[in-house]
């Protein structure tokens, strides 16, 4: 090649790359949305926080459970990276113990029973499971809905102070986790230590710890210690530890005080927040069941 071909060559040469380059910068960027995007849940289940982060693919007229997911093989539950867990507390899964931490969350679906699986290893990748990292597996059933649902979903139902409803749910497919935390023995401590403390307690604390012993089948006696005490100075929600107090003596047999105490609190109620108040009805309710 001679040397005006060599010059022309390089000229047209760094032309293209001027243009490409160009392009390049003028382009418009395009965010196309993921076909299984991704889904942070948070949920606090007594005092203890759970968070669950995984992926969400869809149905697409696609069979699902026995198709795109095999029976009897590991799944990443969900798409892309596997699915993954944290516990701020300790709690309990099936029955089993399981240690606060962060878990990878991987499931082998059946016709009818699942495993699930908790390993500690987070970094082995949807592709890369192996059965040395498990830390628990547990067995549960699922249940066939009769109704279609697009978009896998993990969520919490049930939601109680020590107890929910951990399940995943897709196409025609919901699979249940029970889910138990150690909350009163942790709360009663506090209850007392809050107790014995100096100092002037809130009426609305007196409520609320009665309310927590009435709810768990502690001691109802102290519980109505508590209501009197917070009611001496009349406070505004005075309805409020009235009703709680009505309930009290109604699971103790006591017909004649429950009755007294509902009529007490529908007349505060009304005096704080008007014939409308939802407290008018409650009571009513409560003195009908009585008699």
């Amino acid at each position: 090649m001679n040397p005006k071909s060599i010059l022309s060559y390089s000229i047209l040469a760094a032309g293209l790359i001027f243009v490409g380059g160009l392009c390049a910068q003028t382009q418009p960027k395009v965010d196309f949305p993921p076909p299984s995007p991704t889904c942070t849940l948070k949920q606090r289940v007594g005092l203890t926080d759970i968070e669950i982060v995984y992926s969400r693919p869809g149905v697409k007229d696609r069979k699902v459970f026995d198709g795109i997911v095999p029976y009897g093989q590991v799944w990443r539950t969900g798409a892309n990276a596997s699915t993954k867990v944290s516990f701020s507390t300790d709690v309990k899964l099936n029955g089993k113990q399981v240690p606060a931490g962060k878990y990878a969350l991987y499931t082998i679906p059946g016709e009818e029973d699942w495993t699930i699986i908790l390993q500690t290893n987070l970094t082995a990748g949807a592709l890369n499971y192996n059965q040395k990292d498990d830390f628990v597996r547990l067995q549960t059933k699922s249940v066939n809905l009769g109704a279609h649902v697009e978009t896998f979903t993990m969520d919490f139902t049930d939601v109680r102070d020590d107890s929910a409803t951990l399940y995943l749910i897709w196409d025609q497919t919901y699979v249940p986790i029970s889910m138990e935390l150690d909350v009163t023995g942790k709360v009663l401590a506090q209850i007392d230590a809050a107790m014995k403390s100096e100092g002037k307690k809130q009426a609305g604390f007196y409520y609320q710890a009665a309310n927590f012993y009435f709810n768990h089948d502690q001691d109802l006696k102290k519980a109505l210690g508590w209501l009197n005490t917070g009611l001496e100075d009349k406070p505004r929600i005075s309805y409020e530890l009235l009703y709680l107090k009505a309930k009290i003596l109604a699971k103790q047999g006591d017909k004649e005080g429950a009755t007294a105490a509902a009529k007490e609190s529908k007349d505060s109620a009304i005096k704080a927040e008007g014939p409308n108040s939802s407290f008018v009805k409650m009571n009513e309710d409560l003195i009908s069941g009585l008699h």
